[in-house]
């Protein structure tokens, strides 16, 4: 499963469902993806786990659920 994926379902099962226009799922999870990938390139930059993090959150490597 991919990480927006993921969070889409996340927001989709959330205590407020979103009554908008199609699509509105994904116009909320767009900031808080680019917020992580953000936070997690100020913290540290040349650490093989953030590259494993960037792949996961930007899509590039789907995580494995069980």
């Amino acid at each position: 499963m991919k990480f927006s994926e993921l969070l889409i379902l996340s927001i989709q099962r959330s205590e407020i469902p979103l009554r908008f226009e199609p699509g509105a799922e994904e116009s909320v999870a767009k900031p808080v993806t680019e917020f992580l990938v953000a936070w997690l390139r100020s913290h540290e930059p040349t650490s093989p786990l953030l590259a494993e993090l960037l792949a996961e959150v930007t899509d590039e490597k789907p995580i494995a659920v069980d």
